[in-house]
This record gives C-alpha cells, sequence and structure tokens, in this order.
C-alpha cells in the first residue's frame, strides 16, 4: 500500500509515517517512481509504535526492542530493558489513578456541596 493508505488506516500522518522511516521503525521499499510502498503488515506496526510512543519510550528504545518484537528472541540485556520499561510503565499508571481519584474526590466535593 501506498503512504497516504497506511496513514489513513493506521489514523496517522504521512509526516508522522516519514519520521518513523527516519527512525528506521518503518521501512518501505521504493517504486521505480520513488513512491514508498508498505506491506499490510505495516498498520500493526505503526499502531504499536503509537502505543509504545504513548507510554512515553522514545524512538531509540522502540528501535531497540523491534528485533524482540519481530522475532521474539531476546537476551539478557534486552530483557532488563523490557522489565525497566514495564516498571516505568506501571508507575506511570499508578500516579494517573492517583491523579484521576484526587480529581473524583474534588467533583464529588464540589458537586455535593452544591
Amino acid at each position: 500500500m501506498r503512504i497516504g493508505e497506511l496513514a489513513t488506516r493506521a489514523g496517522v500522518s504521512v509526516r508522522a509515517l516519514r519520521y518513523y522511516e527516519e527512525q528506521k521503525l518503518l521501512k518501505s521499499v521504493r517504486s521505480p517512481s520513488g513512491q514508498r510502498h508498505y506491506p499490510d503488515s505495516a498498520v500493526d506496526r505503526v499502531l504499536l509504535i503509537q502505543q509504545l510512543y504513548a507510554a512515553g519510550l522514545s524512538s531509540r528504545t522502540i528501535l531497540g526492542l523491534m528485533p524482540c518484537i519481530e522475532t521474539g528472541e531476546t537476551h539478557p540485556a534486552l530483557l532488563e530493558r523490557l522489565s525497566a520499561e514495564r516498571d516505568r510503565i506501571v508507575a506511570q499508571i499508578g500516579n494517573l489513578v492517583s491523579a484521576r481519584d484526587k480529581l473524583d474526590e474534588l467533583i464529588a466535593s464540589a458537586t455535593s456541596g452544591s
């Protein structure tokens, strides 16, 4: 599929896809006229990249995880990195839940006082 179709199917901008290629997170094959073409599997890859970015991972970290994602093979250093990222995300979730609970308290007290 061409870049515009991938952008539409994945819900991202063409600019984002070009950035992912610059960061070596996404690969395309060029046609003789220079147009980018992607396999159907690129949609899932872009969605995963988006999830990992949303979780706070950097391009460099995501790039380091891609071999594991693609093959399922790991090594001790990669497992350590995966565990560290997971722990960071768990802590982030805890902070978000605490913030949500505080907002719930504020909303409850504001609506009960009306």
